[in-house]
């Protein structure tokens, strides 16, 4: 399988497999930060619609950040995964106190990159989410969750790739699924990849102002850049 050049090649892949949904007054395309949102951005370019963001907070067990008992998303939801808070026997106060830290970063992160958080219309729009790529998926089913529960008309998901388990998993879930390679043997989202350096905080805010949803530029601008995108 040929490697993507980095998030922007990917984006512009991606969004040549959702060309259906451009220049549609009902379409959002919400990126998951951070990785999900120099992705995002290409795809919202190339459909003339307009970008957001979907923050996903994952809730790592204490001692083992990098393991998800969990994770909270905008909106206040929040996903457990029974299997792993039940195979280490973690309390309700553990999970509780780990929501707690993470809600903080969650709302800091929708002031950073959005200068407010209050969160997308989501209510009858057709939302496509968007990652650079998606490994145990509990970041995207958290999301997946916490947007359902904010009604949308339609939820899409793309990624460029995507483990092969995972998207078998989230395709039952969702409207649509897309996704540009499924790999079975799937270590990392980076494996798949030439670049792959973290995205920053800076970068996201600056692609989100770009895009015309930035702390940058107030609501009258930004719909005024809205209405010269469609």
């Amino acid at each position: 399988m040929k490697l993507f050049r980095d998030r922007v090649e990917a984006g512009q892949l991606l969004a040549a497999k959702l060309m259906k949904y451009a220049n549609r007054k009902d379409v959002i395309v919400l990126g998951l930060p951070r990785g999900g949102v120099p992705v995002a951005f290409e795809v919202a370019k190339a459909l003339h619609v307009p970008l957001d963001v979907f923050v996903v907070r994952k809730l790592g067990v204490p001692g083992h950040r990098e393991l998800a008992m969990g994770a909270i998303a905008t909106g206040g939801v929040r996903v457990l995964n029974e299997e792993v808070v039940q195979d280490l026997g973690i309390s309700q106060l553990t999970i509780d106190a780990v929501a707690v830290e993470e809600q903080k970063e969650l709302a800091r992160r929708e002031v950073a990159y959005r200068g407010h958080d209050t969160p997308p219309k989501i209510k009858g729009q057709t939302v496509i989410l968007v990652d650079d790529g998606i490994a145990t998926g509990s970041t995207m089913r958290a999301a997946i969750k916490a947007l359902f529960k904010q009604q949308p008309a339609r939820l899409v998901v793309a990624v460029p790739t995507s483990a092969a388990s995972s998207y078998r998993e989230i395709k039952d879930q969702v409207d649509e699924m897309i996704a540009l390679m499924t790999p079975e043997e799937f270590y990392a989202v980076g494996q798949w990849y030439e670049k792959f350096a973290q995205t920053t905080d800076e970068e996201v805010t600056r692609l989100l102002e770009e895009a015309g949803h930035g702390p940058g530029l107030d609501e009258a601008a930004s719909r005024e850049v809205h209405h010269h995108q469609s």
